[in-house]
């Protein structure tokens, strides 16, 4: 359920790939059942098409990575929880429009 430009991220990985991050990462906590995590997936994806090389966009299936889901206390899906340098920026929870993400992506990569 991702995009070309959108990465999976699982518990094993997830330290590496987003707390070690060089670039600010957007992670979408979702699941299959979820009907409004169905309705934000184009959204993401076409995030991460335009952010691609500035922003690491990605998905973290909550049944099946249940660590990190509880490790960042996502209680409602979807959450979507903007990192920079290993820190929370932000945390979106439910549905939220593109422009709510791109200013806070826009201020997260013109701070560097």
């Amino acid at each position: 359920m991702a995009g070309t430009h959108t990465l999976e991220f699982t518990d094993g990985g997830f330290d590496d790939e987003v707390l070690g991050a060089d670039v600010p990462v957007l992670v979408d906590f979702w699941a299959e059942w979820c009907g409004p995590c169905k309705a934000l997936a184009p959204l993401i994806d076409e995030l991460a098409t335009e952010y691609d090389g500035k922003v690491k966009i990605g998905k973290v299936d909550t049944d099946a990575n249940r660590e990190i889901s509880v490790r960042f206390s996502v209680s409602a899906i979807p959450t979507v929880i903007l990192f920079n340098k290993g820190e929370i920026v932000e945390k979106f929870v439910g549905l939220r429009g593109k422009k709510e993400f791109q200013t806070s992506l826009d201020k997260v990569v013109a701070a560097g």
